[in-house]
């Protein structure tokens, strides 16, 4: 199967390629494991729903609702509302778990926080309300498609059913015979792609509410404050970052090309035969060493073609020197902050790196586009894959340099390539 570089379904849904892929699969089996959690729940609430129905059909014919009706109501509605909060805790444990077939991003689990709190937050309201929706909406809506399926598988069976001197209903016309359903069969095959991503858009659409409804409370105040923190530290490393590369570039390397052309001036006084020339001659060397070293390291700070050319230019001048041909296309609205383009520079950098050492690739592609605010940046190449962070392919750094921005990194590298690095960094606002 063709991999997609996705980490939920509602976003490989989006992909052309996602009929060939495992996706499709996984959300038919997301769906399968909910018709029986679904089917109890539904069976529960029938508890309230009978007597209610009962109830809506006296109102609507003018009868008085009896003492007996009103009463089991009443006790239905507030034992389904009396247990729903503690149903819930098994349950919601459970889809928490099962929206992997679905969703790459874990959920992560909610400790049992005391029998009082599963009545008075509401996170627990919102498990409890999951269970109403798994056992009232999700029955309604896979019922609506279980007859869609059945409608299709009827038309592309129609003409199997055409028997001599039988007429078959097809739709809202008749047909004598296999020619005559034929045409409805045609349209029922077509219309097979078309069920495939409705079944994937049932399961998104209930993956998504099931992650709305049964993610955890943050803690509002320690979140901002955790984020203001990180502000911090990211404005102090990069003020420090700025003195650093300052003070190599404006008092280190001069001394040290100073100290070089001394060494070089003492060597042309000293005579090729004398004791002191070969000593002076290493000593050379390895001022010239040392300056190439410190060049690296200033550039590995930020790059002194970041700062003249951009991203772009400077993407394009790390394409021009890696050994794979590499295309670049750049859509950028502008200058960026100092930041993001530090670090998508850096990914663009060992991404190349990792294509020229480990890849085996005959091309590659660097894009760099900006998406409602973020920079994304994208690197493909067309070797063998199966690259893996813990194989030391710098993969595991990359990902902390990204983390540290607040971005996040997909990579998608299946055996056999392509491979797939994809970076998306923040920086609006």
């Amino acid at each position: 199967m063709t991999p997609v570089p996705a980490t939920h379904l509602a976003q490989a849904l989006r992909h052309r390629r996602y009929p060939l892929t495992g996706w499709p699969w996984r959300a038919l089996a997301y769906l399968l494991t909910s018709v029986p959690l679904a089917g109890v729940l539904s069976l529960g609430l029938l508890v309230v729903l009978a007597p209610l129905v009962a109830a809506m059909n006296a109102v609507r014919d003018g009868r008085q609702v009896s003492l007996a009706l009103g009463v089991a109501l009443a006790i239905g509605a507030l034992t389904i509302l009396a247990l729903a909060p503690l149903l819930s805790v098994p349950v919601s444990a459970f889809e928490r778990y099962r929206l992997g077939l679905i969703d790459d991003r874990p959920l992560p689990r909610v400790p049992w926080p005391g029998l009082t709190a599963r009545y008075t937050t509401s996170a627990a309201w919102r498990e409890a309300g999951y269970l109403f929706f798994l056992g009232g909406a999700v029955p309604v809506a896979y019922w609506l498609f279980a007859g869609l399926v059945t409608l299709d598988v009827l038309l592309i069976v129609s003409p199997f059913m055409v028997r001599p001197g039988d007429t078959v209903v097809v739709l809202w016309n008749t047909a004598e015979t296999p020619a005559q359903a034929a045409p409805y069969a045609i349209v029922g095959v077509l219309l097979l792609p078309v069920l495939w991503y409705a079944a994937g858009a049932l399961a998104a659409g209930q993956g998504a509410a099931a992650r709305w409804l049964l993610r955890r409370d943050p803690d509002g105040a320690a979140l901002h404050e955790v984020t203001r923190s990180r502000a911090r530290l990211v404005d102090a490393y990069e003020a420090e970052r700025r003195r650093i590369e300052r003070d190599l570039h404006d008092a280190a390397q001069p001394r040290l090309t100073n100290l070089g052309l001394q060494i070089g001036l003492a060597r042309l006084d000293v005579p090729d035969d004398s004791p002191a020339a070969r000593p002076l001659d290493i000593a050379h060397e390895q001022a010239k060493s040392l300056m190439v070293l410190l060049r690296q390291i200033v550039r590995g700070i930020r790059p002194q073609s970041l700062t003249d050319l951009g991203l772009a230019g400077a993407v394009r001048e790390l394409a021009e020197d890696s050994p794979v041909p590499v295309e670049v296309h750049a859509d950028l609205p502008g200058p960026l902050p100092e930041a993001a383009e530090t670090t998508a520079y850096f990914v663009v950098s060992e991404a190349l790196g990792n294509v020229a050492r480990h890849a085996e690739a005959t091309r590659a592609q660097v894009r760099l586009t900006d998406t409602a605010g973020d920079l994304v940046v994208e690197v493909t190449d067309d070797g063998r894959g199966g690259a893996d962070p813990a194989h030391g392919t710098g993969l595991t750094g990359l990902a902390d340099r990204v983390a540290a921005a607040d971005g996040r990194l997909l990579l998608s590298s299946p055996t056999g390539g392509p491979t797939v690095l994809r970076v998306e960094l923040p920086w609006s606002g």
